[in-house]
């Protein structure tokens, strides 16, 4: 009888916007379960010690130049780490940004980085993967959404929308690859306590009234309980799983 295996010993990942947060308890996390892992960087020469932390583990890293809204940077970057390590076996399309804004006030530049980001960059990373992974004939794809891609979130109309759209992106991708041996799934976490959300959660109301709305657990996420769900939909044990989001939300959307 095989038990389900969480190991990846022997695998390359790439993680896009790598350097703190939810990024960075990602890539540690997949690290601690074997893979070696390339880091998807906006500034490849602001070091955040990701890839120190890595090695540390011994495991290989590689830090890899890649702002999401330069296409070109993205095709180089999978290309790179597919070259360095001679397979690419995970990508995680974590990079993503999400400007608030009153929908009657948002600003096309806002609109426009926030599409190029979260849905754009997510397309055409995974699309340069998958034709490694193609040729591989096997893969695993995660995505980013997050709960505002199954419930409205003020003030957050297009972020909500990109990850909506992330969610359903999944769906399609995992039909028309599974072919191929690639499965395609999608993470949806609740708030996080990460840089990005420090300032948000700094503000008491904002943060009591958080807390409430994560109906069933009552408090803040930590990184690496998302990073758990990506290790999981990485791993041999979630062989038979494609085309799912999972929500990762303290029971947010299910009141």
């Amino acid at each position: 009888m095989d038990f389900p295996s969480f190991d990846l010993t022997g695998q390359v990942a790439l993680v896009t916007g790598a350097a703190r947060g939810l990024g960075r308890a990602i890539s540690l996390a997949l690290a601690h379960k074997g893979a070696d892992v390339a880091l998807g960087l906006r500034d490849v020469k602001a070091d955040s010690g990701v890839a120190a932390e890595i090695r540390a583990m011994g495991r290989r890293a590689l830090a890899l130049q890649m702002d999401m809204t330069r296409l070109e940077e993205v095709h180089r970057a999978v290309a790179e780490a597919a070259r360095e390590f001679g397979r690419l076996d995970i990508l995680v399309n974590n990079a993503g940004l999400g400007p608030e804004n009153p929908a009657e006030k948002v600003r096309e530049e806002d609109f426009d980085l926030t599409v190029a980001v979260n849905l754009k960059g997510t397309f055409f990373a995974s699309q340069a993967a998958g034709r490694v992974m193609i040729r591989q004939g096997s893969g695993k794809i995660i995505n980013m959404s997050s709960q505002a891609g199954f419930a409205a979130l003020p003030t957050e109309s297009i972020y909500c929308m990109t990850k909506a759209a992330i969610a359903h992106l999944t769906k399609c991708l995992a039909v028309e690859w599974g072919k191929h041996g690639i499965t395609v799934n999608a993470v949806a976490p609740t708030f996080i306590r990460t840089p990005g959300t420090e300032t948000a959660l700094a503000d008491a109301a904002f943060r009591a009234d958080t807390i409430e709305r994560i109906a069933g657990l009552h408090r803040i996420g930590e990184p690496m309980e998302v990073a758990g769900a990506v290790v999981f939909l990485a791993s041999p044990a979630a062989a038979l799983i494609t085309g799912e989001t999972i929500l990762i939300d303290g029971g947010w959307t299910a009141r």
